[in-house]
């Protein structure tokens, strides 16, 4: 890609695109036209995304069967990643690029307007994917895309006195999400990749997908949001 462009990392989490009830029709609709208004004015995204609900569908389905290996269920969680690339490749149609990246070691001359990935190998979530991806194509923020408004300091769907958190630092994050990956963990942001973005020194904001005015404000480098900013 050539440096004219203004190169976005977006962190789709995947129950923006397939929840609890069911496809998230509107949201996509609304996201498309997002992304599409955007390229208008300069901008290329990657679009990393995750697996979400159907992911965990699948591993307690396994679980059930007998599955234990964490390499197994991670896998699982990989492949449900690629599914949801592919479907939203699709929607974009000729603004997406043809190839969906499935490893680190795809090769993959970008010329179009949106790169799609999945997820990679077993270990991490897409969180850390779209690190690298950030670090390979230039982009210094990394926007998470999930259906939560912030980072608390626990878990607000057990402690009734959980905090929000509007600005923290990769030290005080990583305290909260540990160092260890389990698949399937919703953590805001996965631990593996929190300490390769801490290295590299990104900035990562974690917001509610379906808020797209104030991810308009965060592509202007605007800090003034509903979200969490780490860095």
């Amino acid at each position: 890609m050539g440096n004219k462009y203004k190169v976005v990392v977006l962190s789709l989490g995947g129950s923006l695109i397939n929840g609890t009830g069911g496809f998230n029709i509107d949201f996509l609709i609304n996201f498309k036209k997002f992304i599409l208004q955007h390229i208008k004015g300069g901008y290329r995204f990657v679009i990393v995304c995750g697996g979400g609900q159907v992911c965990r569908e699948y591993q307690t389905a396994a679980k059930a069967v007998g599955v234990e290996k964490f390499s197994d269920l991670d896998w699982i969680g990989i492949y449900t990643t690629h599914f949801n690339a592919g479907f939203m490749k699709i929607l974009f149609g000729k603004f997406a690029q043809d190839e969906i990246v499935k490893t680190e070691k795809n090769k993959i001359k970008w010329n179009n307007k949106i790169l799609f990935s999945g997820g990679w190998v077993p270990g991490h979530s897409t969180d850390y994917d779209a690190v690298v991806l950030a670090k390979k194509y230039g982009a210094k923020t990394i926007v998470n895309l999930s259906n939560i408004d912030y980072v608390f300091d626990k878990d607000p769907n057990k402690f009734k006195d959980a905090q929000k958190i509007e600005n923290i630092s990769w030290k005080e994050f990583r305290k909260i999400v540990g160092n260890k990956w389990v698949p399937g963990a919703n953590a805001p942001f996965d631990p593996i990749a929190s300490r390769e973005a801490e290295k590299n020194k990104f900035k990562v904001v974690v917001m509610n997908g379906n808020n797209l005015s104030d991810l308009a404000k965060v592509l202007k480098g605007e800090e003034k949001i509903v979200g969490t900013i780490i860095a």
